[in-house]
């Protein structure tokens, strides 16, 4: 099971009241959240194995040098040096360093790698998964890893971790006409307003699929356009040509990495904490209480 942590603790922020707070008032409410949202994911479906993967680099530069406008309207900050500091809500920010603290001392994998976003690590760790795979996150790019044959599903909260939507290839062909690798393709021709991702004008989410289910993918798109004798309206193939610049660039943008550069770790899902004392002291601190206690009751015996 691999979390896609960021997604997961946004939604749990905005799920639960800003009033679960810490013995000093701080809030904990994404902290709390998160917390019973693993213990519900491993009480249902019992995995294995499970990680935390996380945005060491939310907006990494080598996606921004290919669209400029990628997840630009979310930057805080510009930073040179490093990561571009996000927009994130003033009572969320403080809880993050928390909630990786929480992890660590249970001991569930927390797995970044520089310059990557959480993405990216799933996109890999899948690749390397020799059973099947559920991808925990609110994000609907990750419906590109979609594969039946290797067991790979994705797990999205429809109202906290107790409602999922179950998505497989079944789902992605009836709602969106297309398969795991064909969805990232429609999702760079649709474009994504909350991504910053333009996509081809005129091009919507149901033109998209009907291009694809026509030509297989992008490159048999392609193909059409420059093809007089195939079936595309002369305003679409105006528009895909002029898209050309921006469809050269926006398969490497959206397709998540398969190859990040991942240090060792063991993913195996403890049965203890792995550092009981250092648990019981930020248990305290933060008044993690119940939801701290149903996590560590949804482990392993």
């Amino acid at each position: 099971m691999l979390l896609d942590t960021a997604s997961l603790y946004f939604r749990a922020y905005y799920g639960v009241p800003d009033s679960v707070k810490a013995p000093d008032g701080t809030p904990v409410n994404a902290v709390r959240g998160l917390l019973d949202f693993i213990a519900r994911l491993v009480q249902d479906h019992h995995p294995d194995d499970l990680v935390a993967c996380m945005d060491f680099d939310w907006r990494p530069h080598w996606r921004v040098e290919l669209i400029p406008s990628y997840k630009a309207h979310r930057v805080a900050e510009e930073t040179a040096s490093g990561p571009d500091e996000e927009e994130v809500p003033d009572t969320l920010s403080p809880q993050v360093p928390v909630i990786e603290a929480v992890l660590d001392a249970i001991g569930i994998a927390r797995v970044g790698a520089a310059g990557y976003e959480a993405d990216d690590v799933i996109g890999t760790l899948t690749g390397r998964a020799a059973g099947p795979v559920d991808i925990v996150t609110g994000d609907r790019d990750l419906y590109q890893l979609v594969d039946d044959r290797r067991g790979i599903r994705v797990l999205y909260p429809v109202k906290g971790v107790g409602t999922l939507n179950v998505v497989d290839e079944a789902v992605l062909r009836e709602k969106y006409g297309v398969d795991g690798p064909g969805y990232a393709d429609l999702a760079l021709l649709r474009g994504d307003p909350s991504d910053g991702l333009p996509g081809v004008p005129g091009v919507g989410e149901k033109t998209a699929a009907k291009l694809l289910a026509s030509f297989g993918d992008l490159a048999g798109i392609m193909a059409a356009v420059d093809d007089p004798a195939a079936k595309v309206t002369p305003a679409q193939r105006r528009r895909l040509d002029e898209a050309r610049p921006y469809l050269a660039v926006a398969p490497k943008v959206v397709r998540v990495a398969s190859d990040v550069p991942l240090a060792p770790f063991d993913a195996a899902l403890p049965a203890a904490p792995r550092d009981p004392a250092g648990l019981e002291e930020l248990s305290a601190r933060w008044g993690l209480g119940g939801s701290l206690q149903r996590l560590l009751s949804s482990l392993p015996a």
